[in-house]
Order: structure tokens, then C-alpha cells, then sequence
């Protein structure tokens, strides 16, 4: 089973302590001080489109690009329920396009390290540095070795709510550098038993220095 199929049902209901609010309010900051008030702004792995909608809810024409169409599913039926106007392309990072360039791309929840190779993570950076408009910038996060090392790796994540349950196991590789999720999940079905799935999700932690390397050579410059 490929990443984000059946947690895509339960993803919103578990990323609940995400202050998504805050964390819009930070990126409208960023782009509002270099300029940016309005105009095309494009979301990479916008996943269910909460940050997407919440950017759009702030006066910006938003572009939801993401690779997992039962997501984006989740995402365009929030579009309907919310009545606006953004354009979701179930597309890859790697390999996105555009009809034209806008004035910011963003990108959060580490969706880059889920780009697991370093010349896909140099296409990546390409991409985003064509679409830009000329002094556009481009927003995002990314979980640091150190994270994957001494706070994820080698644990084991487990909730249970009546919506679903799911144990969320870890394993970091030191010497790859590759983080592998082991998700299991227990999802409620209408006969009162439970359906079990499995998916494995893999995330790559790369040096802020290698980061930074790459979106030199890119054509970005790091501020």
C-alpha cells in the first residue's frame, strides 16, 4: 500500500495539535515582508489542503500540488465545503508543472524530506526556482538529522481515539540517513469491528549544509 491511502482518512483528526493558524500566520509574515500580499502562491504536498485553505482564506490565489489522490480528495471536498477557489494537480515534486510562475511557493509538515535522493532534491529546488517570479521566495521546513536521531528514531508513536487508532513505528538509519515510518492503523467500520492497514512511509535527513549547497546550486539564494 502506498503512503497517505488509508491515513488519509484520519490524517486532519491526528495532526490536530498542529497550530495550523499560527503557523499560516507565520508564513503570511514572510511573504507579506518581502512584498507578497496577494497573487499566485503554490502549497508542495499539500496533502488535505488545511494550509492550502488557510493561505487562500488570506487573500492569496493558492496551487495544491501533491502526489497522493486520496489527499487530495480530502482536500478538494474542503475546497467545496468552503466555497473557494483553489487549483489542486495531483503531480510529484520531482516532476510538477505549471502553467506559469508565482510569486511564492511554500511547503510545510517536512513533505521535502520525503524526497529521499539528493539530485531529486536538486530537481526539486530547480523546479520551484523556474516558477518563481523574479524576487518570489520560497517557504519551507525540513525535520534535521538531529531530529530523526534523537527524537523520532528507534520510537514508537501510538494513539487511540474512537475515530481510529494507530501505532507509528520508527527506525533511523544513521549511515543512510533514511527514516522509515512502520504505520499501522486500526480504522473503525460500520459493522463495529475494526479494518487493520499498513503503510510504510520513508523520510531522508539531510545536513542544513548540504540543504543549503542545493539551493545554491539551484539558482536560490538562502537568506
Amino acid at each position: 500500500m502506498g503512503a497517505y491511502e488509508k491515513f488519509a482518512q484520519v490524517y486532519d483528526l491526528f495532526m490536530d495539535n498542529i497550530d495550523y493558524e499560527e503557523w499560516a500566520d507565520y508564513i503570511t509574515g514572510h511573504l507579506r515582508e518581502y512584498g507578497i500580499e496577494d497573487g499566485l502562491v503554490l502549497e508542495l504536498g499539500c496533502g488535505t489542503g488545511t494550509m492550502t485553505g488557510l493561505l487562500a482564506d488570506k487573500g492569496y490565489d493558492m496551487i495544491g500540488v501533491d502526489n497522493a489522490p486520496d489527499m487530495l480528495e480530502i482536500a478538494l471536498e474542503k475546497k467545496e465545503e468552503e466555497g473557494q477557489d483553489i487549483l489542486y494537480l495531483c503531480q510529484d515534486m520531482r516532476e510538477f508543472e505549471l502553467y506559469g510562475t508565482v510569486r511564492a511557493v511554500v511547503s510545510v509538515c517536512d513533505c521535502m524530506n520525503y524526497i529521499t535522493e539528493e539530485d531529486d532534491l536538486l530537481t526539486v529546488f530547480k523546479l520551484v526556482n523556474n516558477y518563481l517570479d523574479p524576487d518570489g521566495i520560497f517557504i519551507f521546513d525540513m525535520n534535521t538529522p538531529y531530529k530523526y536521531r534523537e527524537m523520532l528514531g528507534n520510537t514508537t508513536i501510538a494513539e487511540n481515539r474512537e475515530e481510529g487508532s494507530f501505532i507509528w513505528e520508527n527506525e533511523f538509519d544513521e549511515e543512510t540517513g533514511i527514516n522509515v515510518y512502520d504505520l499501522t492503523l486500526f480504522l473503525p467500520r460500520e459493522d463495529g469491528l475494526y479494518e487493520r492497514d499498513e503503510e510504510i512511509h520513508y523520510q531522508k535527513a539531510y545536513d542544513p549544509e548540504k540543504v543549503r549547497e542545493l539551493l545554491e546550486k539551484a539558482g536560490l539564494i538562502p537568506l
